[in-house]
């Protein structure tokens, strides 16, 4: 991270940290579809993120792991951000690609970079480990490509990774995808780093 985006980040950290101490604790969970328990003088969020529960203290708000420690900056907004936009809407029930979404379009080449051609580097050719990665991380297999698997990454916020292995005319190919109500749980630029990072931790999880 460069000093200028690091500087961007803790900026937006701070405007989210006063944006949530705004809202109404009860409300906000109730939304994201989290838990809120009060405690003398705040309470504080239970957020699941990539399967593991984070706690958001508040109104003094700190986003801590299940072992107490910090939570990194881009875990602390993708969590924070969740519980600001939050809209209560159900899942959809069907998938649509980056570009579909909000301004899409815009950041599209940059995912494109960041989530799918990745995971076709890793996996174009492995489907068996694609899927073990995909199943250590919690995944649930799903009726596309060759493989796919959807993950629950945020308790209202579904997602797919698809693998394509390709043959004599087409080559292997990769998609990252989004329940169609992503949307109305956060900014499609915070969409495009879940995307990635969930394309780096299935690249972890087969360690490749």
């Amino acid at each position: 991270m460069t000093h200028s985006r690091e500087e961007g980040y803790r900026e937006a950290l701070k405007q989210a940290v006063q944006r949530l101490q705004k809202m109404d604790p009860y409300e906000a969970a109730y939304k994201a579809g989290c838990e809120y328990r009060p405690e003398e003088g705040g309470g504080y969020y239970t957020v699941p993120f990539f399967g593991q529960p984070y706690t958001v203290s508040f109104p003094k708000i700190a986003v801590r792991s299940a072992s107490g420690a910090e939570a990194d900056i881009t875990t602390c907004l993708l969590i924070l951000h969740y519980l600001i936009h939050a809209e209560g809407v159900p899942p959809a029930d069907h998938w649509i690609a980056f570009r579909e979404l909000p301004d899409g379009r815009v950041y599209d080449a940059a995912f494109l970079k960041r989530s799918p051609a990745r995971l076709v580097q890793a996996y174009g050719t492995d489907v068996k480990g694609f899927a073990a990665a995909a199943q250590a991380l919690g995944g649930e297999r799903i009726a596309f490509g060759d493989a796919a698997f959807r993950f629950r990454l945020l308790p209202r916020l579904i997602m797919a990774a698809i693998l394509h292995l390709g043959d004599e005319e087409f080559a292997p190919s990769a998609n990252v995808v989004f329940d169609a109500a992503a949307g109305h749980y956060l900014p499609t630029e915070d969409l495009a780093v879940l995307g990635g990072m969930l394309a780096a931790r299935l690249i972890k999880a087969g360690n490749v």
